[in-house]
């Protein structure tokens, strides 16, 4: 039988308690003696039931609420995630050697760099998500998106800047 919240247990280490919250790996329980403790459900056999409560069906936690919330924003929204430049790039220069040596070099931090780099990652994506979203047809999509992804594969050069994999432009695998 699945604990619900309101289940009253006994715990041989924390005595008498009451269970507040149900996660999808822990109890929160509230104990008598010694207060509030969250309790793994691995060990759930180290529990007494008193009085039990039938558990919810539709049981969500607090993570996966922040989970779906932090997907819904990153996919719809407009706002920027935090990506991280590779170690070894940070507080690193990029200069730009001209040809024509009567011109004078041009020096860009690399952070400065980086930011606009991810910021063309970022915008790209939008793109892509209002194009899939947009009222075009099917074959109009397919056509930009096969833009698209090219374009990702033209900065796929860019991948080194990255801290994490994850982050990295991904072009055709068949190219």
């Amino acid at each position: 039988m699945e604990i619900g919240i309101g289940s009253r247990i006994k715990h041989k280490q924390f005595g008498v308690g009451v269970v507040v919250q149900v996660k999808t790996s822990a109890y929160i329980i509230t104990f008598i003696e010694s207060g509030s403790k969250v309790i793994s459900r691995e060990v759930e056999n180290e529990l007494e039931i008193i009085d039990a409560t039938v558990a919810s069906e539709d049981i969500v936690s607090l993570h996966d609420v922040e989970k779906c919330l932090a997907f819904i924003l990153k996919q719809y929204a407009d706002i920027q995630e935090t990506v991280q430049i590779g170690s070894k790039w940070a507080g690193g220069s990029l200069i730009l050697q001209p040809g024509d040596k009567s011109l004078k070099e041009k020096v860009i931090p690399m952070d400065a760099f980086f930011h606009k780099i991810v910021m063309i990652r970022d915008r790209m994506r939008t793109l892509e998500q209002r194009v899939n979203a947009s009222k075009l047809t099917d074959d109009e999509k397919v056509n930009i998106q096969q833009y698209i992804t090219r374009i990702y594969g033209s900065l796929t050069s860019f991948n080194v800047l990255f801290k994490s994999t994850q982050d990295y432009f991904v072009g055709d695998k068949a190219e």
